[in-house]
């Protein structure tokens, strides 16, 4: 008895995507202008506060990305390895590990050279990024390769071991390849359909076929970047698709699993893609305003006498600091004793950057002088 299709990719000619045209247009045009205004905004930056909005958005993007999947990086690893590649100076860069590397490299790859074509091999070449060792965890795994499926079909579950819930089976890994060339095929070949509007299939499109053994979020999301990189026309990312996903991840899952459920008809996830992409529009202007700060603090300050545990430490609370600053996080971050970090500290209130709290409590805690003179 043949089993009941469940899944979009087990009807026929089931990449025949439609959706409706009238609403999809009206969308796409409303998001289409927010990212003209963004990068208008963005472009009208000098040089430096652009790097410093590429630096945090790729960034934000990697660190998210692994976050969707479970896997907690290194934050300042991971910027001082785009700094690093993308040739921008950083003060107090740190030394990144290899992996953190490798991720990096990928996403740079997809976002720098956007316009080279999508290959098998290009895709291979990101996925033994992700996976420089073999290893996924504890588990040896196939890399630089499509899945073999070997213990059984590709699938996405959760629940406890015994009450596992099946959201999704993929193809069947015989089926990858010829699915993989009509992908590539249709990127690099379609050009009727607005580039943004075409990361939004081909999300759907490769996050469905589910080509590798482990990393296919991750390269999903690469994929992602590199087309939405393409409709801007621009290496310079101001925006974090990965980091919206992030935050909406629950409704990310939900969309997906119902589309891959549904039909080739897929309006409800477009309008699901484009509403999140313009989420991730409006954190961009949350971040600007932090650039424009920064910029403004060092402007006033550009003659102040400061060490380079002093400029590290500013440099991490213009940034986003986390939690209170005290001392004893001062000479951890900076390597020093709580002496010289109080030394430090003192010397920065005389000169009026630093403030102590007014709360009060066990420590003493201490904050920044913004430019406009609120903490």
């Amino acid at each position: 008895m043949r089993r009941l299709q469940i899944y979009i990719h087990e009807k026929e000619n089931w990449t025949d995507f439609t959706w409706d045209e009238k609403l999809i247009s009206k969308e796409l045009a409303e998001t289409r202008n927010l990212q003209g205004r963004l990068l208008g905004k963005m472009e009208s930056l000098g040089f430096d506060q652009q790097d410093e909005a590429v630096l945090n958005t790729l960034t934000l993007e990697i660190v998210k990305s692994s976050e969707i999947e479970g896997e907690i990086l290194d934050l300042e690893q991971v910027r001082s390895s785009v700094a690093k590649q993308l040739g921008i100076a950083l003060a107090g860069a740190t030394e990144s590990e290899r992996h953190i590397d490798g991720i990096v490299e990928m996403m740079l790859d997809a976002t720098q050279r956007y316009g080279l074509p999508i290959t098998k091999d290009r895709l291979f070449g990101w996925h033994s990024l992700l996976f420089p060792t073999g290893w996924s965890n504890m588990f040896k795994i196939t890399v630089a390769d499509w899945r073999k499926d070997s213990t059984g079909p590709m699938q996405v579950v959760s629940g406890a071991m015994g009450k596992e819930k099946v959201h999704f089976e993929a193809p069947s890994s015989e089926k990858i390849d010829s699915e993989m060339e009509a992908l590539i095929h249709w990127i690099e070949s379609e050009n009727e359909i607005d580039p943004v509007l075409k990361s939004a299939i081909a999300h759907l499109w490769f996050i469905t076929i589910h080509p590798f053994e482990d990393g296919n979020g991750r390269i999903t999301r690469a994929l992602t970047e590199m087309l939405l990189a393409r409709s801007d026309n621009s290496v310079k990312r101001f925006y974090s698709m990965s980091s919206q996903i992030r935050i909406q991840r629950k409704q990310y899952y939900e969309i997906l699993e119902k589309t891959q459920k549904g039909t080739s008809e897929i309006t409800d996830w477009i309008l699901w893609f484009l509403a999140c992409l313009k989420n991730s529009f409006e954190s961009t202007s949350e971040l600007l305003s932090k650039i424009l700060i920064k910029a403004e603090f060092w402007k006033i300050n550009s003659k102040t006498i400061l060490n380079e545990r002093q400029q590290k430490m500013l440099n991490k609370i213009l940034d986003g600091f986390d939690g209170k600053l005290t001392t004893s996080k001062w000479g951890k971050i900076c390597k020093c004793s709580q002496d010289t970090a109080l030394r430090d500290i003192q010397d920065l209130i005389k000169k009026k950057i630093l403030l102590k709290e007014k709360s009060g409590g066990r420590s003493t805690n201490y904050e920044l002088k913004l430019p406009d003179g609120n903490t």
